[in-house]
């Protein structure tokens, strides 16, 4: 069962996927696939208010544009019949664009969308559901970053988040599913997305804190939250940075993407609990990733072996 938490609105979050010792990129990998992309939904209205919602949001911002994003389309998980075998991650990704994500997820009548299943894929299968991504970063004087979002953003503005964003398809040069149906281009695309999986989180945090990619440690995956309004899914990651959270605050005033958010806050673990009430929901599941990543770094000093594996609590 996924953890559902109850909370106000946009604070709902579920945990898709949880992997609390963290996983390595050797770990994780892709299958890139059109059979994960969206479904269009039969009722053709539905299917006709996209356009009509992104039309209205263009003239209200001409910044707008449409790109395109990896699809959130579920995962398998390996932990192998070998003990010594390393527990192993493979994400189901397709293809959609920010368009289509402004017009279901981020639509008013979003939940007309969704399918009556307790199948998460099959529930959000008619969504654009584009995976984002996140990185709780702990400096060396072990604090963790988070920014205060900007009120010119257009999902919660001045609330508070980790810095993330999302993985790019261009940036391994995908369009479309087109090119890649012969097996070694599957391969080959395959293995592209998932450095891309890593490597994009490492660009977000560099230009959004403005750290740089030196004083970053590689990131290890520790899950998958979904924000309950909008079903939105984002990929979390921990990544520890050389640097003391007093040299992070000066190089934040020239971050490249610093007009996205306010302010830095440097905060100890318990500042955090206090902050994440002014979280979005997908945000809150990665703190929530991060508590059950710390507690188990905590039963594995004590001798027990923390195990890596989906995160299923009793509601």
């Amino acid at each position: 069962m996924e953890e559902k938490i109850s909370c106000d609105g946009g604070h709902e979050f579920k945990l898709l996927l949880s992997c609390p010792s963290g996983l390595s990129p050797s770990q994780v990998s892709v299958v890139f696939d059109e059979a994960y992309d969206r479904i269009p939904h039969s009722d053709s209205s539905l299917e006709h208010s996209i356009s009509e919602i992104w039309d209205a949001r263009v003239q209200q911002s001409s910044s707008l544009y449409n790109g395109t994003k990896f699809r959130y389309g579920g995962y398998n998980f390996d932990v192998g019949n070998d003990p010594k075998q390393q527990p192993h991650v493979s994400l189901q990704l397709g293809l959609t664009d920010y368009r289509t994500f402004v017009g279901t997820n981020l639509s008013p009548i979003w939940e007309r969308y969704l399918v009556p299943s307790e199948d998460d894929c099959i529930q959000c299968q008619h969504t654009s559901s584009p995976l984002g991504n996140g990185a709780v970063v702990e400096t060396s004087d072990k604090k963790i970053l988070v920014l205060q979002r900007s009120n010119k953003v257009g999902e919660f503005p001045g609330y508070f988040v980790f810095p993330g964003g999302h993985p790019e398809p261009q940036e391994v040069g995908i369009i479309s599913h087109e090119g890649f149906q012969e097996l070694n281009q599957c391969r080959t695309i395959n293995n592209k997305v998932s450095q891309e999986m890593f490597d994009s989180i490492v660009r977000e945090v560099v230009e959004e804190i403005g750290a740089p990619a030196d004083s970053l440690s590689s990131p290890i995956f520790i899950g998958i939250s979904r924000r309950v309004m909008n079903v939105r899914p984002t990929a979390f990651f921990f990544i520890k940075c050389n640097l003391q959270s007093d040299e992070i605050q000066q190089l934040y005033s020239s971050a490249q993407d610093g007009f996205e958010s306010t302010q830095l806050y440097a905060v100890s673990m318990s500042d955090l609990e206090n902050m994440a009430s002014k979280m979005p929901g997908c945000h809150r599941g990665g703190f929530a990733l991060y508590k059950l990543m710390v507690q188990g770094s905590e039963i594995g000093a004590s001798g027990v072996c923390p195990g890596t594996h989906p995160y299923y609590p009793e509601a």
